[in-house]
């Protein structure tokens, strides 16, 4: 792995030793570990902390000038790409509901769902995830277990600049109908976010539950149950309305967390 990480960071620093076969194979054999789940862009650790792994997401990076432009026919439709496609889906244990599409590159583990959607490169999806219709999965995004991304919901993707983490949504997260998650921002474990929640790095969340408003940014907390609103703003041209994510709830804690979603949805009116 080391060697691995010292051939892709000298060909960051010098894009001439692209065109030799040692480092092509080197950029290869990275991406086919993060196709095998085996290396990630981004990863938990012990602390419940995320690493990035700036030296993958640049293998990533690198991939693209290697590759050729191909025609890629399957059955009656042709694409024309730098990338393959991915594969051997009865093998892995993956559903995959026409027309359903996940590039090479990409970990989507064992019990995903994927109805027509779209997973990036560099992106990870485990075990036990819905990806739902038209719902997209953006590049080195972290997808973890038994998360629900629901119809059209738009993981946004990140290669560069390559010290930006990668948008993190953890195990049991619930994500509505239309929302839009970007810029790193990280949704933690069994949140549930309602119908058209947009969330960027500088969108405030703020927590209306208590007496007095906590916000946040970047992070939605644990068990979180999140819909869209909006505040006043002054502008020279008048007072106008901004968008802010509200968090009025928590998800319950039970051993059934089917049932402890839909009781923060009924409790809280949740559309999703």
């Amino acid at each position: 792995m080391d060697n691995l990480q010292a051939v892709i960071e000298s060909a960051w620093d010098d894009r001439s030793l692209l065109s030799t076969e040692s480092t092509q194979e080197a950029i290869g054999d990275v991406i086919e570990m993060i196709d095998k789940g085996k290396l990630r862009v981004a990863e938990p650790l012990a602390d419940g902390s995320w690493q990035v792994n700036e030296w993958v997401k640049k293998a990533v990076v690198l991939y693209f000038p290697i590759r050729k432009m191909e025609t890629i026919e399957v059955g009656p439709f042709e694409f024309h790409d730098k990338m393959k496609l991915k594969t051997n889906y009865r093998e892995l244990g993956v559903r995959v509901v026409p027309h359903a599409i996940a590039r090479y590159g990409a970990y989507v583990a064992t019990g995903v769902i994927m109805m027509p959607s779209y997973v990036n490169i560099g992106a990870y999806v485990d075990s036990g995830t819905m990806v739902d219709t038209w719902a997209t999965v953006g590049s080195c995004a972290q997808i973890g277990k038994d998360v629900h991304l629901s119809g059209g919901v738009g993981i946004g993707g990140v290669l560069e600049p390559l010290q930006a983490a990668p948008v993190i949504i953890e195990d049991g997260a619930f994500i509505g109908s239309r929302c839009i998650i970007v810029e790193g921002v990280h949704v933690k474990k069994e949140a549930v976010l309602g119908a058209n929640v947009t969330l960027t790095k500088s969108t405030r969340i703020i927590d209306v539950t208590g007496d007095e408003p906590v916000e946040y940014r970047g992070v939605v907390p644990e068990r979180s149950v999140v819909i869209p609103g909006s505040v006043p703003k002054e502008f020279n041209a008048g007072t106008y309305h901004v968008p802010v994510a509200l968090i009025i709830g928590k998800r319950k804690e039970s051993t059934d967390k089917k049932t402890s979603l839909n009781d923060a949805l009924r409790e809280n009116d949740v559309a999703v």
